[in-house]
C-alpha cells in the first residue's frame, strides 16, 4: 500500500467518515475511494487536491509523510486510536476502538466480569477485539461504549443494567450534575453524577444512602457521558409512581362526578 493510500484511509477514519460519506463530500464514487485506499488506483491531481483541502493538510504531506503513525493509528492491527484529549486540563489516555466490515465504529460491551481487565486493556486493540460488540441506529457522531453497572447506588437504575456512554473528548463537554461512566485508576468503573471540584471531580450517587466522594483528575482514564440504557428489569406496574398518580387522579375524578350527581 502506498503512502497516499494509507494516509487517505487514516485521515478519513480520524474524521469519523465512512467511505460513502467521504465520497459524497468529494462528489465522487465510493468505489473510487475504495480503490485509492487499497492502492489499486491513485487519485488524479484534482481529487488529490480536494482530499488534501478537505483534511486541511498539504499535498506534499499527503504524498510523502506517514500520517498514520503521526495520528496514532495502529498499523499492525488496523484499529483506530483517537488522539489524547483533556478533561479540565488533565489528559485522558489514547482511546482505541474497533470497526465493523462497513468501517463503522462498534459499541464494545464491558460486562461486570470484564471490568477489572478493562482497566489494564482499555487502550489495547487486542483486548477490545475480544469484547462483545453491537451497533445501535441513529446515534449522533461520536464513539460509544457500553458498561454493565453493579450495585444500587444509582437506583432506580438497577444493578445489571447496561449504560451506553458517549466518549467525552473535550473539556467543554463536561456538564455539571450529568450522569457519567468514570474510569479511574483507583476507583475502577463507576456510574455517577459528576461535578468539578478543583483538581478533582466529585462523584455523587442518586441513592442518598451512598456518600459523595472525589477522584483526582490525574487518576481519570476515561469519561463516558450516559446516552441510553439497556435493562431487563422493567418496573412492575403496581410499583410505578406514574401509574399510582394516574389511579389517584382517576379516583378524584370519580369522587367529583359523584358529588355533582348529588348536587343535581
Amino acid at each position: 500500500m502506498t503512502l497516499i493510500a494509507k494516509n487517505i484511509k487514516a485521515l478519513r477514519k480520524q474524521h469519523n467518515l465512512t467511505q460513502d460519506q467521504f465520497a459524497q463530500k468529494l462528489g465522487i464514487k465510493r468505489s473510487s475511494i475504495g480503490a485509492y485506499e487499497e492502492g489499486r488506483a491513485e487519485p488524479p491531481i484534482s481529487n488529490l487536491s480536494n482530499i488534501a483541502r478537505s483534511f486541511d493538510v498539504s499535498i506534499d504531506r499527503l504524498v510523502y509523510e506517514d500520517l498514520e503513525v503521526e495520528m496514532g493509528l495502529n498499523p499492525l492491527t488496523g484499529q483506530k486510536q483517537k488522539s489524547n484529549s483533556q478533561i479540565a486540563g488533565v489528559p485522558l489516555k489514547v482511546l482505541a476502538i474497533t470497526v465493523d466490515k462497513s468501517d463503522n465504529e462498534n459499541i464494545e460491551f464491558i460486562p461486570q466480569k470484564a471490568a477489572a481487565g478493562y482497566l489494564n486493556g482499555y487502550s489495547d486493540p487486542q483486548f477490545l477485539k475480544d469484547l462483545p460488540k453491537f451497533n445501535l441506529p441513529n446515534l449522533s457522531t461520536g464513539t460509544y461504549r457500553a458498561f454493565e453497572i453493579s450495585g444500587d447506588s444509582m437506583q432506580p437504575i438497577n444493578s445489571g443494567s447496561i449504560i451506553v456512554g458517549r466518549y467525552l473528548d473535550s473539556p467543554s463537554d463536561l456538564k455539571e450534575g450529568e450522569r457519567y461512566i468514570v474510569v479511574s485508576a483507583n476507583e475502577g468503573i463507576v456510574f455517577k453524577r459528576v461535578f468539578n471540584d478543583g483538581d478533582s471531580i466529585k462523584l455523587i450517587s442518586d441513592n442518598p444512602n451512598f456518600s459523595p466522594y472525589s477522584v483526582k483528575k490525574e487518576d481519570v482514564l476515561e469519561i463516558w457521558q450516559s446516552h441510553s440504557m439497556i435493562t431487563s428489569n422493567l418496573p412492575e406496574p403496581g410499583n410505578d409512581n406514574i401509574v399510582k398518580i394516574e389511579k389517584s387522579i382517576t379516583g378524584i375524578a370519580k369522587d367529583i362526578h359523584q358529588i355533582k350527581i348529588k348536587l343535581d
